[in-house]
């Protein structure tokens, strides 16, 4: 039997950290005058951060050296897929009330509507097939092949939000700028600079 992981239980209790924050405030008031708004806003924004905590994991663990932080990566994935329930049972439930003509309109007439589906889509076969069951009986390259989708499923994800604000675009292109940084620590140049930053030669 394995012995717990301290690492993980602390990781799960900090991911339901916000949603214990939106309990609180939904039961205390605190989510302002318009609480499907804000129920969106931060359930959507935790989504986003979530997902880019996914992806930071492989730069982190190829750049630092940081071999333990791969093992968090399934976690972080599952807790953003669960926000992004959340963000559109918050749609399909409080704001739209299940009304699935309204619904279908929605998304094929808005744009940000459109994308922030396609991009919820995607993450569900990811989500499906995070147990180590599923990399078995798919194989190492074809799970590899179909989590990649994660990448267009952020950009999405960014996408919508840039498109949904009518103000301030600060925060969605921060979340674009963050995620532009995590796809080129990717890329072949960024792995050679790995031995000039002082990172382990561990994999």
């Amino acid at each position: 039997m394995r012995s717990p992981d301290p690492g993980k239980a602390a990781l799960f209790l900090l991911c339901l950290l916000p949603l214990g924050g939106l309990l609180w405030d939904a039961a205390s008031g605190g989510l302002g005058a318009n609480p499907v708004e804000a129920l969106s806003r931060r359930t959507g924004d935790w989504t986003l951060r979530l997902l880019l905590a996914t992806l930071a994991v492989t730069p982190l663990r190829r750049l630092a050296g940081w071999r333990w932080i791969a093992r968090q990566r399934r976690m972080l994935g599952l807790f953003a897929f669960f926000y992004a329930c959340l963000h559109v049972a918050n749609y399909l439930v409080l704001d739209q009330w299940l009304e699935w003509a309204e619904i279908v309109a929605d998304v094929l007439e808005r744009p940000w509507v459109t994308v922030g589906a396609v991009g919820f889509l995607l993450l569900v076969p990811l989500a499906a097939t995070s147990t180590d069951a599923a990399l078995r009986r798919l194989g190492g390259r074809r799970w590899k092949r179909l989590h990649r989708a994660v990448y267009l499923a952020a950009g999405l994800g960014v996408l919508h939000y840039l498109w949904l604000v009518k103000a301030d675009l600060t925060p969605p292109l921060a979340y674009g700028a963050v995620l532009a940084v995590l796809l080129l620590a990717r890329l072949p140049l960024a792995a050679a600079l790995r031995p000039a930053l002082g990172a382990p030669s561990g994999r």
